[in-house]
């Protein structure tokens, strides 16, 4: 027993990550969206990133999720044997326009654990709406993660979010169209999950 508890803090020790130094929020920013994260939940809490119409030049082939140096993320093990997908949140067929953004939206920080009937459905079919919308003019769009007070913990230690919001800016048009969707099968198309939006729900979009 008392060698698999050195083990144990040794593990911690070198990994960087001990239970303690897990931070609320980090922020990180780079060519395709900006974040803020959350190592004790191991998910992003806010992000934001910009749809443009983008040309789609390179396809995602075999590339899959890479965890980042120096910020505690979920990771592969997170996603195995449930029912949650690797959810992007900002889409990696909106940043197909060069190989360096499709990579990026495949960084875990622009992951969440996201239902599989949810990932593959209405939110899907959304992203395609987006993507029809910023043809005529761009798009900023923020997504919300939000956490039940008794929200699901994986046994991997990852935390499950409870719902999403999406919010849309529509830049010529100055007006915002939001969406709310519960972490589960939706029931209803996503033209009837939309919601009030409001100017506090927009704070951060200066970040």
């Amino acid at each position: 027993m008392k060698n698999l508890i050195i083990l144990f803090f040794l593990f911690n020790s070198l990994s960087g990550f001990s239970q303690k130094n897990l931070r609320d929020s980090v922020k990180v920013s780079n060519s395709v969206f900006s974040v803020i994260y959350s190592e004790k939940f191991e998910q992003p809490i806010w992000l934001k990133y910009r749809s443009i119409n983008r040309p789609t030049n390179v396809d995602r082939g075999s590339m899959d999720f890479y965890t980042e140096k120096n910020i505690k993320t979920s990771d592969d093990k997170d996603y195995k044997n449930n029912i949650y997908d690797k959810g992007h949140l900002a889409p990696a067929a909106s940043f197909s326009d060069n190989i360096k953004n499709l990579k990026q939206t495949f960084s875990y920080l622009n992951s969440a654990l996201q239902n599989r009937y949810l990932n593959r459905g209405e939110w899907r079919l959304l992203e395609e709406q987006e993507r029809k919308w910023d043809d005529t003019e761009p798009l900023t769009v923020l997504v919300k993660l939000f956490f039940d007070k008794n929200h699901v913990v994986l046994p991997t230690g990852a935390s499950v979010p409870s719902y999403f919001e999406k919010h849309i800016f529509f830049e010529k048009q100055k007006k915002w169209k939001c969406f709310v969707f519960l972490n589960s099968q939706p029931k209803s198309k996503w033209e009837n999950l939309k919601m009030v939006c409001t100017t506090q729900n927009h704070k951060l979009i200066l970040f």
